[in-house]
C-alpha cells in the first residue's frame, strides 16, 4: 500500500504528495497518482498552453462524486517558488478586488497543482507580463455547445461551417473537444481587443446562414437540438478549459485537440471521446495539434 505522504523532488523542487491512493474518478477507479502521472507525462504538450496564463483550478478533493470548487487565489500553503500575479477581480462574487492567481509555467508547479486534486485546469485567452501587466488577448475561442439531443456530431458539423465563415476571413483555426459534449475552435490571433466583437458577429453571420443548425444567443430555450456557438468566451473576464486538462466525468476525459480529419469524418460521439491514456498515446503519435497556438498570430479583418 502507498505510503499516505511521499517525499519527491520534480525537477529540482522537493513537494510532498498525499494520498495518492485516493480514488478521485469512482467508475473509473482512476487515482490521485494516476492524475498526477497523467499530468507529468502530458506536461511537455500542456505547459506551453499554461504558460503566462493566469490559472483558474476547479479542485475535487473528494472525487468527481463529491464536492467540488474553483480556485482562482493562491492558498495560503502556496511553496514561495510557484509563480502568482495578482491580478484585479473586479465585481468578484466574494467582494475582492484583486486576487493572487497562479501562473501554472513549470513542471513541479502542474505536480503541486495536481497533488490538491486541481483536476481541471481553466485559463484566460489573454497572458500576463514577466512582472505583471496583462496583454490583450492573443486567442480566440468558439465554444460548440449541441442542446439535446444534438451531440458532438452536430457540433462536427458546425465546426465544418465556421471554419469555412473563418477561412474566408483568412484565419487558421484548430479544434478541441471539451472533454464532455462540445467542440472548442480556437484562433491564434495578433494580440487584439476585438475578439469578442468579431467572435459575436461571427456567431451572428452562422446562426442568419444555418439557422435549423445554429444559435447564437445565450437563451436555453432556443437550443433544442441545435448548436449553440457561445463567442462569450472571449470575454476578458471569462476562462476556458485548457488543451489536455482532464474533465470531472464518470471517466478520466480530457479536452484533446483533434484533426479536421477527425472531425470530419466524426459519426458517432464515442468517435471523438478521449480518456487520460489515450491522449498520452495521441501525444506521442502525433505531437502536440495545438502547438500552432503557440507561434501562429494572424490579424483579425
Amino acid at each position: 500500500m502507498t505510503p499516505k505522504k511521499i517525499q519527491v523532488k520534480v525537477d529540482g523542487r522537493e513537494l510532498t504528495l498525499t494520498n495518492l491512493d485516493k480514488v478521485l474518478y469512482p467508475r473509473h477507479g482512476f487515482t490521485k497518482g494516476e492524475v498526477i502521472d497523467y499530468y507529468t507525462r502530458v506536461a511537455p504538450a500542456l505547459l506551453p498552453h499554461l504558460a503566462d496564463r493566469p490559472a483558474t483550478r476547479k479542485r475535487f478533493p473528494d472525487g468527481v462524486e463529491g464536492i467540488s470548487f474553483f480556485e482562482k487565489n493562491a492558498p495560503s500553503h502556496t511553496p514561495e517558488w510557484v509563480r502568482t500575479v495578482e491580478l484585479p477581480t473586479p465585481g468578484s462574487s466574494r467582494g475582492y478586488e484583486s486576487l493572487n492567481f497562479v501562473v501554472i509555467d513549470d513542471l513541479p508547479t502542474l505536480v503541486w497543482a495536481a497533488n490538491l486534486a486541481a483536476l481541471e485546469l481553466h485559463v484566460p485567452q489573454w497572458k500576463v507580463g514577466p512582472r505583471g501587466g496583462v496583454h490583450k488577448p492573443d486567442l480566440m475561442v468558439f465554444d460548440l455547445d449541441p442542446g439535446p439531443p444534438a451531440t458532438i456530431v452536430d457540433a462536427c458539423r458546425v465546426a465544418l461551417m465556421l471554419r469555412e465563415l473563418l477561412d474566408a476571413d483568412g484565419l487558421k483555426s484548430y479544434p478541441k473537444t471539451s472533454g464532455r459534449k462540445g467542440l472548442h475552435l480556437y484562433v491564434p490571433i495578433a494580440e487584439s481587443d476585438r475578439t469578442s466583437e468579431y467572435a459575436k458577429e461571427a456567431a451572428q453571420r452562422l446562426e442568419r446562414d444555418h439557422g435549423g443548425q445554429v444559435i447564437s444567443r445565450m437563451d436555453k430555450r432556443l437550443r433544442r437540438d441545435k448548436v449553440f456557438v457561445d463567442w462569450s468566451q472571449n470575454n476578458p473576464a471569462k476562462t476556458t478549459v485548457a488543451p489536455y486538462s482532464l474533465r470531472a466525468a464518470d471517466d478520466p476525459t480530457v479536452s484533446t485537440p483533434v484533426s479536421w480529419d477527425e472531425v470530419e469524418a466524426c459519426e458517432r460521439p464515442e468517435e471523438l471521446y478521449f480518456t487520460a491514456g489515450q491522449v498520452l498515446d495521441r501525444v506521442q503519435e502525433q505531437g502536440d495539434l495545438f502547438a500552432p497556438l503557440t507561434i501562429e498570430r494572424q490579424k483579425l479583418p
